[in-house]
């Protein structure tokens, strides 16, 4: 018996028990029955980068900083300082500020 069989053993599921989970699982999908949905709510980071229209290469462009470290803190690695923070939350409630700046970066 391999150590597979054992812990399904144990689970008290066989290999065709599993079998026809999966089975069940693909029927219910064709049939567009959906068991879960996951909404994904962006940090504040993302939220005021999005509330710009800018990508993230320009948005990290327009705040002097590396793709990088905007791709960090947008994904919760890390976060920025306290003056990154403030300047976030100003973006956020004005993001034509950070559009502006990123034009006029650009020229």
């Amino acid at each position: 018996m391999t150590k597979a069989t054992v812990k399904n053993k144990r689970a008290g599921m066989t290999g065709e028990d599993l079998g026809q989970k999966l089975l069940k699982s693909v029927y219910e999908m064709k049939a567009g029955k959906i068991a879960r949905t996951t909404e994904i709510t962006p940090n504040e980071v993302a939220a005021a980068r999005l509330k710009t229209g800018l990508s993230q290469i320009d948005f990290a462009h327009a705040l002097h900083i590396s793709f990088r470290t905007l791709q960090e803190w947008e994904q919760g690695r890390r976060k920025p300082s306290g003056a990154a923070q403030a300047l976030i939350r100003i973006v956020f409630k004005h993001p034509e500020v950070i559009s502006i700046s990123a034009a006029i970066a650009k020229k």
